[in-house]
Protein backbone atom coordinates (compact mmCIF):
# COMPACT_ATOMS: atom_id res chain seq x y z
CA UNK A 1 0.00 0.00 0.00
CA UNK A 2 1.02 3.24 -1.40
CA UNK A 3 0.53 6.09 1.21
CA UNK A 4 -0.43 9.94 0.08
CA UNK A 5 0.00 12.44 2.84
CA UNK A 6 -1.96 15.20 1.90
CA UNK A 7 -3.24 18.94 2.85
CA UNK A 8 -6.99 20.52 2.96
CA UNK A 9 -7.96 23.83 2.89
CA UNK A 10 -7.79 23.90 6.45
CA UNK A 11 -4.21 24.39 6.56
CA UNK A 12 -4.47 28.01 5.89
CA UNK A 13 -5.45 28.40 9.61
CA UNK A 14 -2.57 27.38 10.78
CA UNK A 15 -0.41 30.48 9.41
CA UNK A 16 2.43 31.81 9.80
CA UNK A 17 3.57 28.51 10.69
CA UNK A 18 2.99 26.54 7.75
CA UNK A 19 3.74 29.02 5.36
CA UNK A 20 7.46 27.59 4.54
CA UNK A 21 6.55 24.29 5.67
CA UNK A 22 3.53 21.51 4.75
CA UNK A 23 1.38 20.78 7.62
CA UNK A 24 2.84 17.29 8.67
CA UNK A 25 6.61 19.02 9.15
CA UNK A 26 4.98 20.92 12.19
CA UNK A 27 6.25 19.62 15.31
CA UNK A 28 4.32 17.66 18.58
CA UNK A 29 5.72 15.60 20.97
CA UNK A 30 9.61 14.35 20.28
CA UNK A 31 8.86 14.75 16.35
CA UNK A 32 7.01 16.11 13.35
CA UNK A 33 2.79 14.89 12.30
CA UNK A 34 5.14 13.15 10.19
CA UNK A 35 7.49 11.36 12.31
CA UNK A 36 4.15 9.74 14.27
CA UNK A 37 2.66 9.01 10.77
CA UNK A 38 5.45 6.92 9.77
CA UNK A 39 5.87 4.77 13.02
CA UNK A 40 2.20 3.60 11.89
CA UNK A 41 3.44 2.24 8.84
CA UNK A 42 7.10 1.73 8.97
CA UNK A 43 7.45 -0.26 5.62
CA UNK A 44 5.53 1.56 3.64
CA UNK A 45 6.22 4.19 0.25
CA UNK A 46 5.17 7.48 0.94
CA UNK A 47 4.07 10.24 -1.18
CA UNK A 48 3.22 13.87 -0.62
CA UNK A 49 0.36 16.15 -2.04
CA UNK A 50 0.96 20.30 -0.53
CA UNK A 51 0.09 23.61 -1.76
CA UNK A 52 1.61 24.27 -5.48
CA UNK A 53 3.89 27.21 -4.34
CA UNK A 54 5.52 24.57 -1.74
CA UNK A 55 6.28 21.83 -4.29
CA UNK A 56 9.84 22.66 -5.54
CA UNK A 57 11.16 23.06 -2.02
CA UNK A 58 9.89 20.37 -0.44
CA UNK A 59 10.39 18.03 -3.51
CA UNK A 60 14.02 19.33 -2.61
CA UNK A 61 13.96 19.39 0.89
CA UNK A 62 11.96 15.84 0.97
CA UNK A 63 13.48 13.86 -1.74
CA UNK A 64 10.39 12.23 -2.33
CA UNK A 65 7.44 12.55 -4.67
CA UNK A 66 5.72 15.41 -4.49
CA UNK A 67 2.37 16.45 -6.40
CA UNK A 68 3.53 13.89 -9.09
CA UNK A 69 0.61 12.07 -10.71
CA UNK A 70 3.13 9.33 -12.49
CA UNK A 71 4.03 8.10 -8.80
CA UNK A 72 0.31 7.57 -7.89
CA UNK A 73 -0.11 4.50 -9.91
CA UNK A 74 1.01 1.15 -9.33
CA UNK A 75 -0.02 -2.54 -8.11
CA UNK A 76 -0.58 -1.45 -4.63
CA UNK A 77 -3.73 0.37 -3.14
CA UNK A 78 -3.33 4.22 -2.28
CA UNK A 79 -4.32 5.11 0.84
CA UNK A 80 -4.81 9.19 0.96
CA UNK A 81 -4.07 10.09 4.58
CA UNK A 82 -4.93 13.76 5.92
CA UNK A 83 -1.88 15.61 7.60
CA UNK A 84 -2.95 17.36 9.97
CA UNK A 85 -3.91 14.00 11.99
CA UNK A 86 -2.10 13.69 14.73
CA UNK A 87 -2.03 9.84 15.51
CA UNK A 88 -2.02 7.94 19.23
CA UNK A 89 0.05 4.93 19.42
CA UNK A 90 -2.00 2.03 18.33
CA UNK A 91 -5.27 4.06 16.67
CA UNK A 92 -5.08 3.03 13.29
CA UNK A 93 -5.79 -0.59 12.22
CA UNK A 94 -4.89 -1.60 9.08
CA UNK A 95 -7.34 -3.20 6.70
CA UNK A 96 -7.39 -3.99 3.01
CA UNK A 97 -10.56 -3.33 1.98
CA UNK A 98 -11.64 -0.01 0.27
CA UNK A 99 -13.38 2.80 3.48
CA UNK A 100 -13.62 6.26 4.05
CA UNK A 101 -12.73 7.34 7.74
CA UNK A 102 -14.05 10.79 8.87
CA UNK A 103 -13.66 12.47 11.97
CA UNK A 104 -16.58 14.64 11.87
CA UNK A 105 -16.65 16.39 8.67
CA UNK A 106 -12.86 15.98 8.06
CA UNK A 107 -11.58 13.06 6.02
CA UNK A 108 -9.21 11.41 7.97
CA UNK A 109 -7.93 8.83 5.58
CA UNK A 110 -9.31 7.24 2.41
CA UNK A 111 -8.21 2.98 0.94
CA UNK A 112 -8.54 3.09 -2.55
CA UNK A 113 -8.28 -0.23 -4.69
CA UNK A 114 -5.04 -0.09 -7.25
CA UNK A 115 -7.19 -0.29 -10.02
CA UNK A 116 -8.99 2.82 -9.16
CA UNK A 117 -5.86 5.07 -9.61
CA UNK A 118 -4.35 6.48 -12.70
CA UNK A 119 -1.72 8.82 -14.17
CA UNK A 120 -4.46 11.70 -14.85
CA UNK A 121 -5.75 11.85 -10.90
CA UNK A 122 -4.76 14.89 -8.66
CA UNK A 123 -5.52 15.30 -5.42
CA UNK A 124 -8.85 16.53 -6.30
CA UNK A 125 -9.93 13.39 -8.73
CA UNK A 126 -9.15 11.14 -5.76
CA UNK A 127 -10.66 12.54 -3.24
CA UNK A 128 -13.85 13.02 -5.45
CA UNK A 129 -13.36 9.03 -5.53
CA UNK A 130 -13.35 8.05 -2.12
CA UNK A 131 -16.85 10.05 -1.92
CA UNK A 132 -18.66 6.50 -2.96
CA UNK A 133 -17.02 4.35 -0.48
CA UNK A 134 -18.85 3.15 3.12
CA UNK A 135 -18.32 6.03 5.06
CA UNK A 136 -16.47 5.14 8.87
CA UNK A 137 -16.60 8.17 11.85
CA UNK A 138 -14.29 8.14 14.48
CA UNK A 139 -12.49 10.66 16.78
CA UNK A 140 -9.13 11.69 16.74
CA UNK A 141 -6.75 14.41 17.20
CA UNK A 142 -6.93 16.72 14.36
CA UNK A 143 -4.70 20.05 13.75
CA UNK A 144 -7.15 22.47 13.21
CA UNK A 145 -5.38 25.48 14.76
CA UNK A 146 -2.06 26.25 16.22
CA UNK A 147 -2.99 26.49 19.70
CA UNK A 148 -3.82 22.27 18.72
CA UNK A 149 -0.12 21.54 18.62
CA UNK A 150 0.33 23.28 22.27
CA UNK A 151 -2.38 21.53 23.62
CA UNK A 152 -1.49 17.88 22.92
CA UNK A 153 1.96 18.44 22.92
CA UNK A 154 2.58 16.81 26.59
CA UNK A 155 1.03 14.16 25.98
CA UNK A 156 2.57 12.96 22.64
CA UNK A 157 5.92 13.78 24.41
CA UNK A 158 4.58 10.70 26.96
CA UNK A 159 3.33 8.52 24.10
CA UNK A 160 6.74 9.28 21.93
CA UNK A 161 9.19 7.94 25.06
CA UNK A 162 6.95 5.01 25.92
CA UNK A 163 8.04 4.35 22.00
CA UNK A 164 11.35 5.00 22.04
CA UNK A 165 12.41 1.84 23.94
CA UNK A 166 15.77 3.75 25.35
CA UNK A 167 15.92 5.04 28.97
CA UNK A 168 19.30 5.93 31.17
CA UNK A 169 21.99 8.33 30.50
CA UNK A 170 24.20 7.51 27.55
CA UNK A 171 25.83 10.74 27.44
CA UNK A 172 27.51 12.68 29.42
CA UNK A 173 25.79 13.91 32.96
CA UNK A 174 28.18 15.40 35.77
CA UNK A 175 27.81 13.86 39.58
CA UNK A 176 26.82 17.28 40.65
CA UNK A 177 23.46 17.13 38.35
CA UNK A 178 20.70 15.08 40.02
CA UNK A 179 17.58 13.41 38.69
CA UNK A 180 14.63 14.49 40.78
CA UNK A 181 12.08 11.51 40.28
CA UNK A 182 11.82 8.14 38.33
CA UNK A 183 15.08 7.48 36.75
CA UNK A 184 13.41 5.35 34.06
CA UNK A 185 11.55 8.65 33.16
CA UNK A 186 14.90 10.00 31.67
CA UNK A 187 16.91 9.43 28.32
CA UNK A 188 20.39 11.37 27.62
CA UNK A 189 21.52 10.26 24.10
CA UNK A 190 25.13 9.71 23.16
CA UNK A 191 26.87 12.97 22.59
CA UNK A 192 24.82 14.67 25.40
CA UNK A 193 25.99 16.75 28.00
CA UNK A 194 24.31 17.93 31.09
CA UNK A 195 26.52 20.01 33.12
CA UNK A 196 26.82 20.52 36.84
CA UNK A 197 23.85 22.04 39.19
CA UNK A 198 21.44 20.65 36.62
CA UNK A 199 17.97 19.47 38.20
CA UNK A 200 16.31 17.20 35.62
CA UNK A 201 12.66 16.57 37.18
CA UNK A 202 10.92 13.21 35.59
CA UNK A 203 8.31 13.05 38.29
CA UNK A 204 5.37 14.78 36.21
CA UNK A 205 6.95 12.79 32.90
CA UNK A 206 9.98 11.67 30.87
CA UNK A 207 13.04 14.00 29.97
CA UNK A 208 14.51 13.55 26.52
CA UNK A 209 17.57 15.32 25.93
CA UNK A 210 18.92 14.46 21.93
CA UNK A 211 22.20 13.92 20.56
CA UNK A 212 24.71 16.59 20.61
CA UNK A 213 22.68 18.74 23.08
CA UNK A 214 24.07 20.65 26.13
CA UNK A 215 22.11 21.47 29.42
CA UNK A 216 24.89 24.77 31.20
CA UNK A 217 24.62 24.93 34.87
CA UNK A 218 21.91 26.46 36.79
CA UNK A 219 19.16 25.30 34.35
CA UNK A 220 16.04 23.12 35.66
CA UNK A 221 14.02 20.84 33.07
CA UNK A 222 10.83 19.73 34.17
CA UNK A 223 9.06 16.16 31.83
CA UNK A 224 7.29 16.21 29.86
CA UNK A 225 9.92 18.10 27.58
CA UNK A 226 12.20 17.49 25.54
CA UNK A 227 15.47 18.93 23.62
CA UNK A 228 16.33 18.29 20.21
CA UNK A 229 19.42 17.76 18.53
CA UNK A 230 22.77 20.14 19.11
CA UNK A 231 20.33 22.58 21.35
CA UNK A 232 21.87 24.29 23.80
CA UNK A 233 19.52 25.22 27.54
CA UNK A 234 21.78 28.31 29.06
CA UNK A 235 20.28 28.57 32.45
CA UNK A 236 16.43 28.06 31.72
CA UNK A 237 13.89 27.18 33.85
CA UNK A 238 12.17 24.74 31.49
CA UNK A 239 9.27 24.04 32.62
CA UNK A 240 6.89 20.72 31.14
CA UNK A 241 5.50 20.35 28.07
CA UNK A 242 8.43 21.48 25.67
CA UNK A 243 9.34 20.38 22.93
CA UNK A 244 12.76 22.36 21.18
CA UNK A 245 13.73 21.52 17.38
CA UNK A 246 17.34 21.32 16.56
CA UNK A 247 20.20 23.65 17.35
CA UNK A 248 17.77 26.22 19.67
CA UNK A 249 19.79 28.00 21.86
CA UNK A 250 17.10 28.36 25.23
CA UNK A 251 17.32 30.48 28.09
CA UNK A 252 14.97 31.93 30.60
CA UNK A 253 11.85 30.90 31.62
CA UNK A 254 9.89 28.41 28.82
CA UNK A 255 6.94 26.34 29.78
CA UNK A 256 4.69 24.67 27.34
CA UNK A 257 5.82 26.02 24.01
CA UNK A 258 6.87 24.19 21.07
CA UNK A 259 9.94 25.60 18.68
CA UNK A 260 10.46 24.56 15.60
CA UNK A 261 14.02 24.41 15.37
CA UNK A 262 17.17 27.10 14.88
CA UNK A 263 15.93 29.37 16.79
CA UNK A 264 17.49 31.62 19.56
CA UNK A 265 16.29 32.61 23.34
CA UNK A 266 18.90 32.87 24.98
CA UNK A 267 18.12 35.21 27.44
CA UNK A 268 16.08 35.71 30.53
CA UNK A 269 12.29 36.99 29.80
CA UNK A 270 9.15 34.04 30.01
CA UNK A 271 7.76 32.33 26.83
CA UNK A 272 4.43 30.35 27.24
CA UNK A 273 2.25 28.10 25.78
CA UNK A 274 3.72 29.45 22.72
CA UNK A 275 4.87 28.00 19.44
CA UNK A 276 7.85 29.72 17.74
CA UNK A 277 9.10 29.18 14.01
CA UNK A 278 12.58 28.66 12.79
CA UNK A 279 15.45 31.11 12.12
CA UNK A 280 13.58 33.36 15.05
CA UNK A 281 15.83 35.40 17.24
CA UNK A 282 13.94 36.68 21.09
CA UNK A 283 15.84 39.56 22.64
CA UNK A 284 16.56 39.93 25.77
CA UNK A 285 13.40 39.97 28.04
CA UNK A 286 11.23 39.37 25.19
CA UNK A 287 7.99 38.02 27.38
CA UNK A 288 4.32 36.85 26.23
CA UNK A 289 1.99 36.77 28.53
CA UNK A 290 -0.47 33.58 28.34
CA UNK A 291 -3.20 34.45 30.70
CA UNK A 292 -5.44 37.11 31.20
CA UNK A 293 -6.31 39.01 34.09
CA UNK A 294 -10.08 38.06 33.87
CA UNK A 295 -9.16 34.11 33.51
CA UNK A 296 -11.31 34.25 30.40
CA UNK A 297 -10.77 32.12 27.24
CA UNK A 298 -8.00 33.51 24.96
CA UNK A 299 -9.30 34.84 21.30
CA UNK A 300 -6.63 34.47 18.60
CA UNK A 301 -6.34 36.06 15.08
CA UNK A 302 -6.31 33.04 12.22
CA UNK A 303 -6.87 33.68 8.74
CA UNK A 304 -8.19 37.46 9.49
CA UNK A 305 -10.70 36.28 11.94
CA UNK A 306 -10.72 36.70 16.19
CA UNK A 307 -11.63 32.80 16.98
CA UNK A 308 -11.97 31.87 20.63
CA UNK A 309 -9.91 29.13 21.19
CA UNK A 310 -11.88 28.03 24.35
CA UNK A 311 -8.46 27.82 26.29
CA UNK A 312 -7.57 29.72 29.47
CA UNK A 313 -4.28 29.70 28.53
CA UNK A 314 -2.61 30.66 25.18
CA UNK A 315 0.43 32.96 24.45
CA UNK A 316 2.56 33.62 21.23
CA UNK A 317 2.75 32.01 17.38
CA UNK A 318 5.46 33.30 15.86
CA UNK A 319 6.92 32.75 12.27
CA UNK A 320 10.12 31.84 11.01
CA UNK A 321 12.99 34.81 10.52
CA UNK A 322 11.16 37.10 13.08
CA UNK A 323 13.11 39.10 15.56
CA UNK A 324 12.12 40.80 18.58
CA UNK A 325 14.15 43.33 20.30
CA UNK A 326 15.09 43.72 23.68
CA UNK A 327 11.88 44.37 26.05
CA UNK A 328 9.26 42.99 23.60
CA UNK A 329 6.17 42.62 25.82
CA UNK A 330 4.12 40.12 23.64
CA UNK A 331 -0.35 40.02 24.62
CA UNK A 332 -2.02 37.44 25.38
CA UNK A 333 -2.74 35.30 22.16
CA UNK A 334 -0.46 37.15 20.04
CA UNK A 335 0.49 36.18 16.25
CA UNK A 336 3.25 37.40 14.72
CA UNK A 337 3.95 36.66 10.74
CA UNK A 338 6.96 35.79 9.57
CA UNK A 339 10.26 37.94 8.85
CA UNK A 340 9.24 40.69 11.21
CA UNK A 341 11.04 43.01 12.95
CA UNK A 342 9.54 43.82 16.19
CA UNK A 343 10.98 46.95 18.44
CA UNK A 344 8.32 46.43 21.38
CA UNK A 345 10.40 48.34 24.56
CA UNK A 346 8.03 49.55 26.44
CA UNK A 347 4.43 48.98 24.11
CA UNK A 348 2.34 45.71 23.99
CA UNK A 349 1.96 44.19 20.32
CA UNK A 350 -1.53 44.18 18.64
CA UNK A 351 -2.85 41.18 18.28
CA UNK A 352 -1.72 40.29 14.44
CA UNK A 353 1.01 41.33 13.09
CA UNK A 354 1.23 40.21 9.33
CA UNK A 355 4.31 39.06 7.63
CA UNK A 356 7.67 41.23 6.40
CA UNK A 357 6.10 44.24 8.81
CA UNK A 358 8.41 46.34 11.53
CA UNK A 359 6.47 46.94 15.05
CA UNK A 360 8.44 50.48 16.30
CA UNK A 361 7.30 52.98 18.20
CA UNK A 362 4.30 51.51 18.83
CA UNK A 363 3.24 51.69 14.96
CA UNK A 364 3.02 49.20 12.32
CA UNK A 365 5.38 49.79 9.69
CA UNK A 366 6.58 48.53 5.99
CA UNK A 367 10.30 47.63 6.74
CA UNK A 368 12.59 47.77 4.58
CA UNK A 369 11.97 45.48 2.00
CA UNK A 370 11.91 41.55 0.81
CA UNK A 371 15.66 41.98 -0.38
CA UNK A 372 17.08 43.23 2.61
CA UNK A 373 15.05 40.66 4.80
CA UNK A 374 16.43 37.49 2.56
CA UNK A 375 19.80 38.85 3.28
CA UNK A 376 19.50 39.14 6.84
CA UNK A 377 17.87 35.39 6.38
CA UNK A 378 21.16 34.20 4.53
CA UNK A 379 23.55 36.00 7.40
CA UNK A 380 21.57 34.09 10.42
CA UNK A 381 21.45 30.83 8.79
CA UNK A 382 25.05 31.02 8.03
CA UNK A 383 25.50 30.88 11.92
CA UNK A 384 24.03 27.89 11.72
CA UNK A 385 26.27 26.62 8.63
CA UNK A 386 22.66 26.37 6.90
CA UNK A 387 22.08 27.98 3.43
CA UNK A 388 19.34 29.47 2.04
CA UNK A 389 17.94 27.60 -0.85
CA UNK A 390 16.80 28.88 -4.01
CA UNK A 391 13.64 27.83 -4.19
CA UNK A 392 13.43 28.87 -0.34
CA UNK A 393 13.98 32.65 -2.09
CA UNK A 394 11.33 32.17 -4.11
CA UNK A 395 8.73 31.06 -1.80
CA UNK A 396 9.56 34.02 0.32
CA UNK A 397 9.01 35.85 -2.98
CA UNK A 398 5.94 34.50 -3.29
CA UNK A 399 4.91 34.81 0.47
CA UNK A 400 5.60 38.20 0.25
CA UNK A 401 3.20 39.71 -2.27
CA UNK A 402 0.68 37.42 -1.09
CA UNK A 403 0.83 39.28 2.13
CA UNK A 404 1.11 42.72 0.74
CA UNK A 405 -2.95 43.34 1.17
CA UNK A 406 -2.91 43.08 4.98
CA UNK A 407 0.55 44.36 5.45
CA UNK A 408 -1.10 47.89 4.06
CA UNK A 409 -4.44 47.56 5.71
CA UNK A 410 -2.30 46.79 9.03
CA UNK A 411 0.20 50.07 8.44
CA UNK A 412 -3.40 52.12 7.55
CA UNK A 413 -4.88 51.41 10.81
CA UNK A 414 -1.70 51.70 12.85
CA UNK A 415 -1.72 55.42 11.72
CA UNK A 416 -5.02 55.94 12.65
Amino acid sequence: MKILVFEDQKVKQLYPLTYLRPVWELRCGAGTILDRIKRLFPKNEFLFWTRPELVPLYRRKSGKPVNETKALPGKESLMLLNGRWLPAPGEFVPSKKEERVLCGETLLYAHLAAEKVNEEDDLCSLLKKTEDLPPKEVQARMINYPWDLVRYNAEALKEDFSLLGKRGVKGKMAPESIIYGPEDNLYIAPGAEVHPMVVLDTKGGPVIIAEGAKVFPFTRIEGPSYIGPNCQIVGGKIREGCSFGPECRVGGEVEETIIQGYSNKYHDGFLGHAYVGEWVNLGALTTNSDLKNDYSTVSVYCGGQLIDTGEIKVGSFIGDHTKTSIGTLLNTGTVIGMMCNVLGVGVLLPKYLPSFAWFISGKVLKGFGLKNQIQTAVAAMSRRNVQLLPEEEALLAQIYEATKEERAEAIAKSRG
